[in-house]
């Protein structure tokens, strides 16, 4: 069933939307002439200027996690249950990486359909160490491949369409305009990277989320947390992540926008080297930060990382 907010509301129920909503994605400005909205609810912000790009002004997002917030370990608040139940769409990453989503989605018994951006994405598994022993998983983070996130805005504009066709077309091509530019943006990556001696393209983060960009990319990433912030490193890890750093002489150490620092910096001072900035992994930034849009993440971090890869 296809849910849709109307302009025409009073004031003061525009006021009380806002208060349900606290740290909700900014909504999309007015449809032409008046026209409703589909409410879409994303899961993260990634995900919200995804919808944003392909959905324009016809949807109105609530965004789950907002701009610097960590997925992996968020906790629901009763405000959004109450916006699943209301939207007509709901848009998550899949692939593992909201944990709580499925359970907020049941217990907010809402009638929006679910789509899963990553559908037809081939997964990448890695071994995870913990607790004593190794198991294999999912790498959640499909998005830091750019071709990817051609499949995600495709999946979006049909999820979209779906849930509201008189806007299908318009989905469409705005689908196809952002893909496009993505190709260009992915292009303008490999470029970019190959411009760094092979021998050089090692950076160490704070978790695993750039395995996706690594295979695409031809860059090798090392992080002493796994795949989830949740996920604490051994100090025998550590302390070989800091023994490679040495031996490699790798000048690319990045902490990353949504996780504590502590850790990275201690271990790029024991290794002697030194943290060159902030990375955008698993959330954007600030509308008036260098990552507020996918693609302004994608080129933000790769101007960072190519010339502390090169030891400029």
């Amino acid at each position: 069933m296809r849910r849709r907010s109307t302009l025409l509301l009073a004031p003061a129920l525009l006021s009380l939307g806002n208060l349900l909503a606290p740290g909700s994605a900014r909504a999309q400005a007015a449809a032409p002439s008046g026209a409703p909205r589909l409410d879409v609810v994303a899961s993260f912000s990634i995900l919200g200027d995804m919808v944003r790009q392909v959905g324009g002004d016809r949807v109105a997002i609530h965004t789950l996690v907002g701009p610097g917030g960590d997925s992996h370990t968020y906790q629901p608040r009763p405000s959004d249950a109450a916006a699943i139940r209301s939207a007509g769409l709901v848009v998550r990453n899949g692939l593992g990486f909201e944990p709580w989503l499925d359970r907020l989605i049941r217990s907010s018994a809402t009638k929006a359909r679910i789509a899963t951006a990553s559908q037809g994405v081939t997964p990448r598994k890695m071994v995870e160490e913990g607790h004593g022993h190794s198991h294999e998983a999912t790498d959640p983070h499909a998005w830091q491949d750019l071709r990817n996130g051609q499949a995600y805005a495709g999946n979006i504009a049909e999820a979209l369409a779906a849930a509201d066709p008189e806007g299908a077309d318009l989905y469409r091509r705005n689908a196809a305009a952002f893909r496009e530019r993505l190709a260009s943006l992915d292009a303008w990556v490999r470029e970019q990277v190959a411009t760094v001696p092979e021998a050089r393209r090692i950076v160490v983060t704070s978790h695993d989320a750039f395995g996706y960009f690594g295979a695409a990319y031809g860059v090798r990433f090392e992080a002493p947390q796994g795949m989830s912030t949740e996920s604490e490193p051994s100090a025998a890890q550590v302390a070989a992540l800091i023994r490679q750093v040495r031996a490699k002489h790798v000048t690319a150490v990045f902490i990353e926008n949504m996780t504590n620092p502590a850790l990275l910096e201690r271990l790029a001072r024991d290794a002697g080297a030194k943290v060159q900035g902030e990375l955008f992994s698993d959330s954007l930034s600030p509308p008036d930060g260098p990552a507020a849009t996918y693609e302004a993440m994608f080129r933000h971090n790769v101007g960072l990382l190519v010339p502390a890869m090169r030891g400029a």
